[in-house]
């Protein structure tokens, strides 16, 4: 696939193992919560939200974190979380644990790519700032669609690079720090969805600076 200038989009320019992220995270546990927390946080409330207007009760969140989104669930949704981050988790599990959030099924260590639950197990999906992180964002889309029922909801909130611009110059030069940093600046849509995805897909633009985006989609059967 390519982008509207005609670029291929294979994939980030410095890919990053499972490793790197998690030692990305491991630097960034003790004070992630005070700086992304608050940048992200109009766009984390916004896609959970979107996961208590959706139905059903079984919901999936990948990237989980330190918890941040787990107060905000409805009481009538069941929420499994999970995040390659131990330190992360770590974290999740004292809020949880903290504010008596009966609601909060699991919280386990798991790669995204990968996961262990059976086919068509959640309702909802939702995937906050997961998708340019994770090493093969495909596969990590391809998993969401798979553990979803025919007909349920993913929800995806992510940073996705511009097209031209300043901004995309910033984020072209930070792309080979993206191990240090722990995501990749350069994360383009066209390197998670392909063209019919896109074409079913509700975007919206996120605040501080549309420096976020909410992707909604129907889980369509194959």
């Amino acid at each position: 696939m390519a982008d509207a200038f005609g670029t291929a989009l294979k994939g980030p320019r410095a890919p990053m193992d499972a490793d790197a992220v998690r030692a990305a995270y491991k630097r960034q546990v003790v004070f992630y919560d005070n700086w992304f927390g608050l940048v992200s946080q109009h766009s984390r409330l916004a896609a959970v939200a979107a996961v208590n207007r959706a139905p059903g009760e079984q919901v999936l969140e990948v990237g989980v974190g330190t918890g941040l989104a787990l107060p905000h669930y409805s009481p009538a949704k069941r929420v499994t979380g999970i995040d390659l981050s131990a330190d992360m988790l770590l974290k999740a599990r004292a809020r949880a644990l903290t504010l008596g959030l009966r609601n909060i099924e699991a919280l386990q260590e798991m790669d995204a790519q990968a996961t262990t639950f059976p086919d068509a197990s959640f309702d909802i999906a939702v995937a906050m700032f997961v998708a340019s992180v994770v090493p093969k964002p495909r596969l990590l889309f391809a998993e969401l669609k798979r553990v979803v029922k025919p007909g349920g909801t993913i929800l995806l909130v992510n940073h996705f690079a511009r097209a031209r611009g300043p901004i995309w110059w910033v984020e072209r030069a930070l792309a080979p720090a993206s191990a240090l940093i722990g995501w990749h600046p350069d994360f383009r849509t066209g390197h998670i969805f392909d063209a019919a995805d896109l074409k079913a897909a509700r975007i919206t633009k996120m605040p501080p600076f549309s420096l976020f985006s909410l992707v909604e989609l129907t889980n369509e059967p194959s």
